[in-house]
């Protein structure tokens, strides 16, 4: 599951993801969370789901066939959540004989007939109505609720948003909709009937082997999953959906999007093929083991994406619009993280939810492959920095092992030590091992625990396996070890013995040191050579002979060592690292280094040299690393160039950004052909660089701009420029634009302007919907995440509204937004 795109970067420059309780904190931390026991298998699951959509309910008729998993047993313990239970009994030739049962609204405990031995199956079936909107569940900052079946706009009440019903298993919510063993470690084929409105399509996993038309106005489709798979996994999609057809190897590749998409559709999904073919032949060495692979999009969804085996769900985010991929499909990496899935979560499912990283670590990783793959190795590195950076950020992580077998909720386990430190270590082992090993490695896992379970002890074996190494030392450090080292590193020279000295000393809080295999590039002008070492100490000193004193000495050559570092370079080893050593990293860190030394002419000019560096993302950071440095004319000249040629449009707003500090009324003209640019981001770049010469102008133009489609950058600018320039006769337009923003990062970051605006209003029904509108999205926050998020909207938000309305009199509104604060706030 990808879980960055949802609510989990509020607050902060990092994700939030789910805060373990300090309540009963001893209780848990004393909980050792093992595997589950089987007692049964599962087998085969055969469904027949009607969908009351004026209840939200699904009347179901399961079949599920099981055998004991080893010993004897004469009972069944299924998952079964807030249910109504009518009918339990036993298929015996052809007749249902009812059964004893329990049930506590979580769990059905059957009597069998008799006692069953190991390999004998039989069948229950049951006869029940799942109440998921009447279930009390708790979800997560990763998982916003845990109801497991959702019916989005059942009535058709809101005009808005299609009537659409999606479900969403993991981690265990699959038994709110359908009794079943709700456990990664069970594995089942299964036969969905699906009886819905004829209008809608349907989707689940496998493949659909029939459609019936029924006389009431209803048609029944028959979904049939041939391979096993774990029930978190199972999927029901419904809506009106245009299906864009695709193919892979004969396979059908399917893109299920709300109709105004369908002609954008394969911009926006349309390289899931080739993924197919790099993860079967490339990475896996393991053809795509499903019948089909389809991708569905739903509205309101409680996650980023998940990956139902073949039937992905995305959220809405995953729908872009033909302007909005003029500037990069966002989505690329996700469709990339769900697809490997395939492989690594479903085709090999995690044991436990202790041992998550054998799924999500590797869904991370596979972004980077894919980036490094298709785009080379500046976007990998990106990916890389990117991702390490996530972690690295939030210090509350750095206590938590990868593989965890404590915790306080599973819950807990989606956060960035299982996603963004978990890729990061498999970038680590992929380097030590080679690439030849890894991806060998890699497919002698998955053969070998093909439709099972793995962990991260059988992942070892196979590396192990592979290349013959003992690689204990690394699991046990990183796998099933916390935190990550911090180097301080710095240099020596010795002419009259041509000795150059690496200082690297482990600063990290604690007894714990790491073991790190540290690749050390010595340069002499454009000449490079590399040496391997072993970082194992508190202070290690490592020496190389040399000719002279060289020009650069990079440690952690390859940029791979998941740390935080501090590096004693000069700023002439920065130019030179810049000009030799090539990477991404090796760029972006001696761009950060001159940035902060811009009155240095030399720093100044690294800056003005990688203007035109080949890498877009090495431009744009250097355009922003400019800061508020004075511009030279030749600076100007290229950022005036990058404006109006640059191949990317993202850089092409950084530049309008950077030249709108100037303040120049000359470009007026250019802002204002700027801003119908086929780009969102040129466009809003463009507009809100018009406002700070003309605000008058802009503000006229925004308002123009509200009656088109806007989205991603023009449409945060519109938004800046009407509460910035304009008065409260926009208040419809910006309060309609904040109600309909999903529950996303995005819309966290509107409520600062959102606020601002609302300072202007003096209408008090309006003022009070407002107010109304930022209140609702805080309350909807899930419980987990609300300490990251109350601090800013109560304390920053809304008492800023507090004390704007308090300055200007209007005690009346002023008293309405306290009566929204908690006490502490007022």
């Amino acid at each position: 599951m990808k879980k960055f795109l949802l609510l989990l970067t509020i607050c902060t420059a990092n994700y939030v993801f789910g805060q373990q309780s300090m309540q009963g904190r001893d209780a848990w931390q004393k909980m050792y969370r093992a595997m589950p026991t089987k007692i049964n298998d599962l087998v085969h699951t055969k469904l027949d789901a009607k969908f009351d959509y004026s209840k939200s309910y699904l009347n179901g008729k399961v079949w599920i066939t099981l055998k004991p998993h080893f010993y004897a047993t004469d009972s069944l313990r299924l998952d079964a959540k807030g249910m109504n239970i009518n009918i339990v009994a036993l298929v015996k030739a052809g007749k249902n004989i009812p059964l004893k049962y329990t049930y506590d609204s979580m769990f059905l405990d059957i009597k069998l007939d008799k006692s069953y031995k190991r390999d004998e199956t039989y069948t229950v079936y049951i006869d029940y109505t799942a109440k998921p909107d009447e279930y009390q569940s708790e979800g997560s900052a990763a998982i916003t609720d845990a109801k497991g079946l959702y019916f989005i706009n059942p009535k058709g009440e809101d005009k808005t948003k299609p009537t659409q019903i999606w479900t969403q298993g993991e981690t265990e919510a699959t038994s709110v909709w359908v009794p079943t063993i709700d456990k990664t470690n069970q594995k089942t084929t299964q036969e969905f009937n699906l009886t819905v409105p004829a209008k809608y399509v349907t989707l689940s996993n496998g493949k659909i082997v029939s459609q019936k038309a029924n006389g009431d106005g209803t048609r029944t489709d028959t979904w049939v999953m041939e391979l096993p798979h774990s029930p978190y996994l199972f999927f029901i999609g419904i809506g009106d959906y245009a299906i864009v057809k695709d193919s892979y190897k004969g396979k059908e590749v399917n893109y299920y999007v709300e109709k105004p998409y369908e002609k954008v559709a394969r911009k926006i999904f349309g390289y899931t093929p080739e993924m197919m073919k790099f993860f079967s032949e490339k990475v896996t060495g393991v053809e795509y083991p499903w019948v089909k692979y389809s991708q569905i999009v739903g509205r309101d969804y409680v996650s980023g994406a998940m990956e139902n085996t073949t039937a992905t769900l995305h959220q809405e985010s995953a729908q872009q619009d033909a302007r909005e991929l003029i500037d990069g499909n966002n989505w690329e990496s996700t469709i990339a993280h769900e697809l490997f899935h395939q492989w690594f979560g479903d085709y090999v499912t995690a044991e436990s939810w202790s041992n998550l990283t054998v799924n999500e670590s590797f869904a991370d990783y596979s972004q980077l492959l894919w980036l490094e793959y298709k785009y080379g190795a500046d976007e990998a590195g990106f990916e890389n920095f990117n991702e390490m950076n996530q972690y690295l950020g939030r210090s509350t992580e750095k206590n938590k092992d990868l593989v965890r077998f404590f915790y306080n909720d599973k819950e807990d386990m989606f956060d960035l030590v299982s996603y963004q430190k978990g890729g990061r270590i498999l970038h680590m082992l992929r380097n030590f091992v080679g690439d030849d090993a890894f991806f060998k490695s890699l497919n002698e896992y998955l053969t070998a625990n093909k439709f099972g379970n793995g962990s991260a002890v059988k992942l070892r074996l196979a590396f192990e396996k592979i290349t013959g190494k003992d690689l204990n030392w690394f699991f046990n450090q990183w796998y099933f070890g916390n935190g990550h080292p911090k180097l301080e590193i710095s240099y020596g020279y010795d002419a009259p013995t041509q000795t150059s000295k690496v200082y690297i000393k482990q600063t990290q809080a604690g007894d714990k040191l790491f073991k790190l295999p540290v690749a050390i590039d010595i340069y002499h002008g454009s000449n490079k050579k590399q040496y391997t070492v072993w970082a194992e100490n508190k202070a290690d000193t490592f020496s190389f002979p040399v000719s002279s004193r060289p020009d650069l000495i990079n440690v952690d050559a390859d940029k791979v060592i998941l740390a935080e570092k501090k590096d004693d370079k000069t700023l002439a080893e920065y130019i030179h690292q810049y000009t030799y050593a090539g990477k991404y990293l090796d760029r972006r860190e001696a761009l950060e280094f001159a940035a902060k030394n811009t009155s240095d002419a030399a720093a100044y000019h690294l800056l003005v040299k990688a203007l035109s560096d080949p890498y877009y993302r090495i431009r744009a950071r250097a355009i922003n690393n400019f800061g508020t440095a004075k511009l030279d004319a030749d600076a100007i000249s290229k950022m005036e160039a990058i404006a109006k040629t640059d191949d990317h449009r993202v850089v092409r707003a950084a530049a309008i950004d950077a030249l709108a500090k100037l303040k120049n009324n000359s470009y007026k003209d250019f802002f204002v052909q700027s801003i119908k640019d086929s780009s969102y981001s040129v466009a809003g770049a463009a507009l809100e660089a018009l406002g700070g010469i003309d605000g008058n102008q802009a503000f006229a133009l925004a308002n123009t701009l509200t009656k088109e489609t806007s989205k991603a950058r023009l449409s945060s600018a519109i938004t800046s420029v009407i509460v910035k320039y304009g008065d409260e006769t926009a208040f419809d337009f910006i309060a309609r634009k904040f109600e309909v923003m999903p529950l996303t990062q995005a819309k966290f970051t509107a409520i600062g302007s959102f606020a601002e605006f609302l300072g202007k209003v003096t209408n008090m029904q309006n003022f009070k919907k407002g107010v109304d509108l930022i209140v609702k999205f805080r309350d909807d926050i899930p419980a987990q995440s609300r300490t990251q998020t109350d601090p800013y909207i109560n304390g920053i938000a809304l008492k800023g509204i507090v004390d704007k309305k308090e300055a200007a009199g209007a005690k009346e509104m002023a008293d309405y937004v306290k009566s929204k604060l908690p006490l502490d706030k007022k």
